[in-house]
């Protein structure tokens, strides 16, 4: 329904009228409802579905995922092995510290007790001269009792059987008593600290007297071989003139 303007060609404001009969009362008929026209341009929408917007639904590659999952867990797979393999490494180069770390701690201890060997050489020899006494014998005491601490041995007596690689033969004397190379006297003891030997035990060694004894008989049954050739040898010749 039109409002009558003003002189300014504006519309004038007032009441709005609108007729919202279904039927209309001049013709008769069925009125076709309309949006209303007052309807501010600002009011709420209303919500329309998804499916009657005409969305189509997402489809999921299930072939697209697996290579994914496959692929993931190729890396997990390799991520892990690595990690082992690092742990591996670590745990052999961690070894290998400690057992350099320990050869020298050994191979230090052995070169500062290897110069205290000439003091244990003179306590020795005052114990064995009974000069071992006050003072003197508590620092003798003492001082051996640190060298054993760090792991300082001393070896070599009599009775002992002679080997070579830690003992040094002076001298070596015939026995017939003897079966095997046997020390009959030390003149150095001989030390160790684990398995390193510092200084080898100097000792006088008794051999089996077998030797001895086998030269002269080795002698006389080769004099006694040419004696008896001779006799052999006027034999054959008279065996040959019978002939």
């Amino acid at each position: 329904m039109a409002l009558p303007e003003n002189d300014n060609g504006e519309e004038q404001q007032g009441p709005v009228i609108r007729d919202r009969r279904r039927i209309d009362p001049e013709t008769g008929e069925l009125r076709t409802p309309e949006e209303d026209e007052g309807t501010a341009p600002d009011s709420p929408e209303t919500p329309v579905d998804a499916g009657d917007a005409g969305e189509e639904p997402v489809v999921i590659d299930e072939t697209a995922e697996g290579g994914e999952l496959l692929k993931a867990r190729e890396q997990v797979a390799e991520l892990t092995s690595d990690l082992k393999r690092t742990q591996a490494e670590y745990a052999n180069y961690r070894k290998r510290v400690e057992r350099d770390r320990a050869a020298l701690r050994e191979q230090v201890t052995a070169q500062v007790v290897g110069d205290l060997l000439p003091i244990l050489d003179d306590i020795g020899r005052a114990r064995e001269h009974d000069e071992l006494n006050g003072g003197f014998k508590s620092v003798g005491e003492s001082l051996e009792a640190l060298v054993t601490k760090l792991g300082l041995r001393k070896y070599g007596d009599q009775g002992d059987e002679f080997d070579p690689n830690v003992h040094e033969a002076l001298t070596m004397v015939p026995s017939p008593d003897a079966t095997v190379p046997t020390v009959i006297e030390v003149f150095q003891p001989g030390y160790t600290i684990g398995e390193r030997v510092l200084r080898p035990a100097r000792v006088v060694v008794a051999g089996p007297g077998d030797d001895a004894a086998e030269a002269p008989a080795s002698a006389e049954s080769g004099e006694s071989g040419a004696s008896g050739g001779e006799p052999g040898s006027e034999s054959s010749g008279g065996t040959g003139e019978d002939n």
